[in-house]
């Protein structure tokens, strides 16, 4: 028999994975719409303003003709065809020295007297000399010579006004709409998630459950049976069932809102380190450092345990057994906690620092990509505090920066980083 070929399947794109690239991918065609529809838009607006200054020169040469000519039949014919349709240009007609003396399309309140229409209309041709130069009307006389001039001044039309400004009206209206979308489609796949997670932690502490009860019932009969003799086997038994209930606590834990309660950080980082050193390679060694022995803080202890658990656990594989791991715990002067977990290991790629919190990102072969997802959780949503990659490198290893509130204050970066230059060892 040939042998059997495994045909590859093509690896699929995934969208929740790459949400960054489809961020900038939407980015980027929503600048290309806004580029063309700007261009558009202005060339349309440059179209129209060409045919309305025709249309001014248009009625400035009408009215010149009219006064230089003087047939009343074809004067008459002018006005009703070219000066009276003009209904939307606002023009004043002034003489030489630039005096009002006629005006179209414009809004003057009929109350106000002479001389303020007349102060009125001045300020409307200065403003419309600053928009567009005016067009001169020259008058003759019958041997040709000029004996005077008048000007006509003019504005945009409100609806070219309008048309200038529907680009900014029309994508601000558009990002508006974008924008809420994109909240409420955010909000629905927060809550979505939050349900699941509660959900899954629900079962998965439910499923431990019986279980556990059995294996508790177990140790109950070995102790009673007389002819064990393990007692040091009973004991490690005991505390895993011990870890297997703290386990169950945990997901039972997720799936409600957690009770915070003040504990001494110091305390529970240490007797965590202790438990968790007798468990992982001998090779890996773990140093605890703190400015004080009492460090309080807020925080539900069963939860907070494992999000220590998770990321000794990660620099342990990131080390591949082998290297060293440094806490260093720092308690503020006014409140607020800092937590540094670094590791000895090769580093994270910088490419790869802002997915590592993504839920099912892993670079575990087996892995689920959901320690780092849970950590998160449990520090951000839980504990109001923050968690973040502080730094990586080849050289210096990885590390992990816990920022936990005191009193109502929450550490910022750069007081965090004064504290633990000040009181590192």
């Amino acid at each position: 028999m040939g042998r059997s070929s495994v045909q590859k399947q093509p690896k699929r794109w995934d969208l929740y994975q790459n949400k960054s690239r489809m961020k900038w991918g939407v980015l980027v065609v929503a600048i290309v719409i806004t580029i063309a529809s700007i261009v558009y838009t202005n060339h349309i607006v440059r179209k129209l303003k060409e045919r309305e200054a025709q249309l001014v020169e248009l009625y400035a040469k009408t009215i010149e003709y009219a006064v230089n000519v003087g047939n009343r039949d074809e004067v008459l014919f002018l006005t009703q065809n070219i000066i009276v349709p003009n209904n939307s240009i606002p023009v004043i007609l002034t003489d030489g020295v630039e005096r009002p003396l006629d005006f179209r399309n414009i809004n003057i309140d009929p109350k106000l007297s002479p001389k303020e229409r007349q102060k009125k209309l001045r300020e409307l041709v200065q403003e419309m000399k600053e928009e567009h130069d005016p067009v001169q009307i020259v008058f003759t006389d019958e041997n040709g010579q000029v004996y005077d001039y008048n000007y006509v001044f003019y504005k945009n039309s409100f609806l070219l006004d309008q048309l200038t400004y529907y680009p900014i009206v029309q994508l601000s209206v558009i990002a508006f709409f974008i924008f809420l979308v994109f909240y409420v489609y955010s909000n629905s796949k927060t809550n979505e998630q939050n349900r699941v997670w509660i959900g899954l932690a629900k079962e998965t502490a439910h499923q431990l459950g019986t279980p556990l009860s059995s294996l508790v019932a177990w140790i109950e009969y070995l102790k009673a049976d007389e002819d064990f003799n393990y007692p040091e086997v009973l004991e490690e038994l005991e505390k895993d069932t011990h870890r297997l209930e703290t386990i169950t606590n945990r997901f039972s834990s997720i799936g409600s809102i957690p009770t915070l309660e003040e504990e001494n950080l110091y305390e529970v980082i240490r007797s965590n380190v202790e438990y968790l050193s007798k468990r992982i390679s001998t090779k890996v060694k773990v140093n605890v450092e703190t400015n004080s022995a009492i460090v309080m803080a807020p925080i539900n202890r069963s939860l907070f345990n494992w999000v220590i658990e998770n990321l000794i656990k990660n620099a342990v594989d990131a080390m591949k057994a082998k290297g060293q791991i440094d806490i260093n715990l720092v308690e503020g002067p006014e409140g607020g906690v800092v937590l540094d977990i670094t590791d000895s290991g090769p580093g994270i790629p910088k490419d790869k620092i802002n997915k590592i919190f993504i839920p099912g990102y892993s670079t575990k072969k087996r892995g689920w990509g959901l320690g780092l997802t849970l950590t998160k959780r449990i520090v951000e949503n839980y504990h109001q505090g923050k968690i973040f990659v502080k730094h990586s490198s080849p050289e210096d290893g990885t590390t992990f920066r816990i920022l936990l509130p005191g009193k109502d204050y929450l550490l910022d970066a750069e007081e965090a980083d004064t504290l633990i230059g000040r009181n590192s060892v």
